[in-house]
């Protein structure tokens, strides 16, 4: 089986931040703590996720929600999706926060070269997604050490708290590929973090999507292109955890993983079609 991870909790090297960025971490990793995050959370659930769902109500498609419904609550649940806008993983969240019960915590890691570096992206961060995109990842040759920190941080979240919800992106970056339907190689990070966390995988597909707020509300209001998702059953990891602790067993997870995706998204091109089809002959 998967070695238990060593969660340090020594504060992260800050020597490897600015000063501003030592800042930022401290605060947010704060919001992120006990009781302040369970203050926050109502703010997630009850403010975030509705006025989300006012606006792409009418415009969301479903599918699979009983699968999210049969998965327990007692280990962290990591949902795994594609990443074709900024929006992907918070209306998914709308979705889960407002038709299925047991959540108590959401957490979305991020890059941290803007949110972390800059004061109206930690602004932003208050303010729009109430302290939830933690912990940061710079990504920058002279920030390794913070960002193996932040690794381990994410694994504590996903290994330590039930009800807890993790977003993740296996894709590492937005695919601005106008296909719906194309995907990016899966980066080794999420495979590393579903063998030594072993939280509960939830494969997930968005489509429909823009980054334009002003898009999709003007579809909520005249009409247009659903949003669809797709939730797929719980993945199972066991195959892979008596595998050695390498990086080839972490990136055939992150294959496996972005293979169930890929299925999802399938399902939703086939629908499509069917769709296109039956309204063609009519």
């Amino acid at each position: 089986m998967a070695q238990t991870w060593r969660v340090s909790q020594t504060d992260p090297p800050f020597e490897a931040l600015s000063r501003f960025e030592r800042l930022a971490v401290r605060l947010v990793r704060r919001m992120n703590s006990g009781a302040w995050q369970r203050f926050w959370f109502v703010f997630q659930r009850e403010i975030n996720a509705r006025w989300i769902g006012l606006v792409t109500g009418p415009l969301l498609e479903v599918h699979g929600l009983d699968r999210v419904e049969r998965i327990r609550r007692d280990r962290p649940v990591l949902l795994a999706a594609n990443h074709r806008t900024f929006f992907d993983l918070y209306v998914v969240m709308s979705v889960l926060f407002l038709r299925l019960r047991g959540w108590r915590a959401i957490n979305f890691p991020v890059r941290g070269r803007y949110f972390y570096q800059r004061p109206g992206g930690v602004a932003l961060n208050a303010l729009c997604a109430w302290w939830s995109m933690y912990p940061p990842f710079f990504h920058q040759p002279n920030k390794r050490r913070f960002d193996q920190w932040a690794l381990q941080e994410l694994a504590r979240l996903c290994r330590d708290r039930p009800g807890q919800l993790v977003g993740f992106h296996p894709e590492g970056t937005r695919n601005k590929d106008p296909d719906p339907y194309s995907f990016l190689a899966a980066q080794p990070g999420i495979g590393r973090l579903i063998y030594e966390a072993e939280p509960r995988v939830l494969p997930v597909f968005v489509a429909g999507l823009t980054n334009s707020f002003s898009d999709v509300v003007r579809r909520r209001l005249r009409g247009g292109r659903r949003i669809r998702i797709w939730f797929g059953d719980e993945f199972d990891p066991a195959p892979y955890l008596s595998k050695p602790d390498a990086a080839s067993t972490y990136r055939a997870l992150a294959d496996a993983v972005m293979a169930e995706v890929r299925c999802l998204g399938e399902a939703d091109r086939a629908e499509q079609a069917r769709l296109e089809a039956a309204s063609f002959s009519r």
